[in-house]
């Protein structure tokens, strides 16, 4: 396993002493260029900064945890190793925040899939480290918020979508957010869209104008 995330950059297309920082969690036996490749798309102000779990799988695919089965077939993560990576990341975000400048006061971190699950996961761990969560075809794995939510002061808003087609991962799977963050008085955005697993390209669009209103 990596002891520092090895990452891939695109630099702000405006020039900012401390431009606003996005970083992208891929989900899943993905890598650091998934997300990356709609990177360009995204406002010209944002450092955009996409990470590689550490965790290596076949295929050249790499995961922030295992997803193991048992002996009934069922599924079940390793939370051990999810936690691991959780401390990765908040040391990676530190890093990359002194490393280019940042202006440490507007960071986005943007979540697919296992990457939306631990960036829920992050920003109860790891309070206002982050300013604001995009949790794309995610959901909240309570067992990684040990703690009483609504007494961290959490002040970061959560953009939250989801297909209800996907397969993967339920969309009641994912619906089950904003009622959890609701309950803790956290804002929240949640959006459906009538696809699969993925992004569509209204979800782009919606989630791309979310992240301009907070520039």
């Amino acid at each position: 396993m990596n002891s520092e995330l090895h990452y891939v950059v695109r630099q702000p297309k405006k020039q900012l002493t401390h431009p606003p920082l996005l970083i992208l969690l891929h989900g899943y036996g993905s890598n650091e260029l998934d997300l990356f490749s709609f990177a360009d798309e995204l406002p010209d102000e944002l450092l955009i900064v996409s990470a590689r779990a550490p965790y290596d799988m076949s295929f050249g695919g790499h995961a922030w945890y295992a997803i193991n089965l048992d002996g009934n077939n069922e599924k079940f993560s390793d939370l051990d190793e999810a936690r691991v990576s959780l401390t990765k990341i908040a040391d990676f975000i530190d890093t990359i925040k002194e490393r280019y400048n940042t202006d440490t006061n507007n960071t986005f971190l943007l979540g697919f899939s296992q990457g939306a699950i631990l960036s829920y996961a992050f920003s109860f761990n790891y309070p206002n480290k982050v300013q604001h969560i995009l949790a794309l075809s995610g959901y909240i794995n309570e067992a990684l918020a040990s703690t009483n939510v609504s007494e961290l002061n959490i002040v970061s808003d959560y953009f939250i979508s989801h297909g209800t087609s996907d397969q993967v991962l339920p969309v009641d799977w994912a619906r089950k957010a904003p009622v959890f963050l609701k309950a803790h008085n956290l804002q929240n955005t949640y959006t459906e869209y009538p696809i699969g697993h993925g992004i569509s390209p209204q979800n782009f669009y919606e989630l791309k104008s979310w992240i301009e209103t907070r520039l």
